[in-house]
């Protein structure tokens, strides 16, 4: 599936992949929010302690940019697990429906047709060559999906 991570497969990337999920967890939670409004408020107190100096800022900026770069990572990976589990629930739901059009099913991205670059016409395109290449909705299997997908995309 172009576009979608692949899950984990590793012992580290399970490790990470744990360690991304607890983190973000916590970091959600009123509890860490709480620690955070907690933090700004000691560290805005101390200002006419250090005379509001540079050194008294920086104290902040370093901080807050750090965590900042730190959970970027974190929350990525718990957003790249979070769409690949949607992925793969739509993808069952769609291959479990007699009638739903399952022609897209492992599609992430499309094509956009012409020169526009819009994928407003992406459907346009898509239901274009299906029928063009005899392709109707909702009758192929998986298979038969992916396989026509293969072919609209080559």
């Amino acid at each position: 599936m172009a576009g979608v991570p692949k899950p984990p497969d590793g012992k580290q990337d399970r490790a990470f992949d744990s360690f991304a999920s607890h983190v973000t967890r916590l970091a959600g939670s009123p509890l860490a929010f709480g620690i955070a409004v907690i933090t700004v408020i000691a560290w805005a107190a101390t200002g006419p302690l250090f005379h509001y100096s540079d050194g008294w800022q920086l104290v902040i900026n370093t901080g807050t940019t750090i965590v900042t770069f730190l959970m970027v990572f974190l929350i990525q990976q718990s957003q790249n697990k979070d769409s690949v589990a949607l992925h793969l629930k739509l993808n069952e739901l769609l291959s479990s429906h007699r009638a739903a059009n399952n022609q897209l099913i492992g599609r992430n991205s499309m094509k956009p047709f012409g020169n526009s670059g819009s994928c407003l016409n992406c459907e346009f395109y898509i239901r274009r060559r299906r029928c063009e290449s005899g392709l109707r909705y909702g009758t192929g299997s998986v298979p038969q999906a992916v396989l026509a997908i293969r072919a609209i995309e080559a």
